[in-house]
């Protein structure tokens, strides 16, 4: 059935007839709130991450601000009485829609003029292709799909990555703005990184004199709904043959049902906020994760893990060349990680290039950035 609805537009609309409906009504009764700010979210069950910081900024400039959160925790999941109720109602009258992700219900809808729709995308940088960059891809839209286009605003976390969330979202480049990641601003403030470096560690049972590194790898598949791990590794002979003084925390995308952690190994998934884990993590390993974009903030070494690089380049493909991604050392034999744990280093020429191709606009400002612009207050 699934298949069926991607393929043909009139099942689409059929299927959120319910929605559509009632918006168009509230479109023709019920004029814009000016102070309405709706956040829409198919991946948390509440504000997070990007969606969480800008809220908090949003409040901050403009306490009476009339801000919604409207939230299901997967695309699976199903959606209450009340919110298919009140949504087209929201929609209709909010002046600016945020998304974070893939948002299905949203794209059918002709967004009223005054209003905008802005897609402050959950991942920075430009790595693993997305939306329409995947036309002819497994997985990828079919032709002349409508997902995304109808987004006034895109927010991206630098000014060269502009022209490849343009493609990804159908849009024109003059809707891409590089205004940055309102998750991004942590890093910026040593206090708070060195605060949940301890806190996060202590939790973990990792102590101060040990090096901690973490696995975390992005999802095998095409989306949410057919999700699989990443390969596996020894983790537990790794452990063993770094010895006294590292520590392994393995966390799988959190698309991917969990199944425990290798004998020996820590189960970072229990840390729910990415941004804390990797400031707790002194080395991080990772093969195709937009986690790289925001562990170069904290300068620290980075180590790509890819026994199926040919394979996942030919599924999903990149941006650019991977190599062009990789400032760290690439293993593909699990057998070489030890080594390559332990020399683990930054090279600081490399890493200072990569993070102004994809990290420009992230500077500690991100969040009050974003807020006033979507405001309209002057900075």
């Amino acid at each position: 059935m699934r298949q069926w609805l991607r393929r043909s537009r009139l099942l689409r609309a059929v299927r959120f007839l319910p929605y559509s409906i009632p918006y168009g009504f509230w479109r023709l009764l019920v004029p814009v709130k000016a102070d309405r700010i709706l956040f829409l979210s198919d991946s948390h069950r509440d504000f997070a991450g990007n969606m969480a910081h800008l809220r908090d900024a949003l409040l901050k400039i403009d306490s009476r601000a009339d801000i919604i959160g409207v939230f299901k925790p997967n695309l699976a999941a199903r959606r209450s009485l009340r919110d298919v109720l009140r949504l087209p109602y929201l929609i209709a009258t909010s002046r600016v829609i945020v998304l974070d992700d893939f948002y299905p219900l949203i794209y059918r809808f002709r967004i009223r003029r005054g209003a905008r729709l802005v897609q402050l995308w959950h991942a920075a940088g430009a790595f693993k292709r997305v939306g329409h960059s995947r036309a002819g891809l497994p997985g990828g839209p079919t032709p002349g799909s409508e997902i995304h286009r109808n987004y006034t605003d895109a927010i991206v976390s630098s000014q060269d990555i502009r022209p490849d969330y343009a493609e990804a979202f159908g849009i024109s480049l003059d809707r891409v703005h590089a205004w940055g990641m309102p998750r991004t601003d942590v890093f910026f403030a040593p206090d708070t990184v060195a605060t949940t470096r301890a806190r996060v560690r202590r939790e973990l049972g990792v102590r101060d004199d040990e090096r901690f590194i973490v696995y975390a790898p992005t999802f095998r598949g095409n989306g949410q709904r057919s999700a699989e791990a990443a390969p596996s590794a020894d983790w537990t002979g790794i452990a063993a043959e770094l010895g006294e003084g590292w520590r392994i925390g393995v966390r799988q995308h959190p698309f991917v049902a969990a199944k425990g952690v290798p004998d020996g190994t820590i189960d970072a998934s229990v840390v729910p906020d990415m941004n804390d884990l990797l400031m707790a993590t002194d080395v991080l390993i990772t093969d195709y994760s937009s986690a790289i974009f925001e562990f170069a903030l904290l300068e620290r070494p980075i180590l790509f893990f890819v026994p199926d690089l040919a394979d996942y380049t030919a599924a999903r493909s990149f941006y650019r060349p991977f190599d062009h991604y990789s400032v760290g050392p690439v293993v593909a034999d699990d057998a070489e990680l030890a080594d390559a744990i332990r020399d683990a280093a930054v090279d600081e020429a490399r890493l200072s290039t990569f993070r102004e191709e994809f990290c420009s606009a992230l500077d500690g400002r991100s969040s009050e950035r974003i807020a006033r612009e979507l405001l309209g207050v002057a900075s």
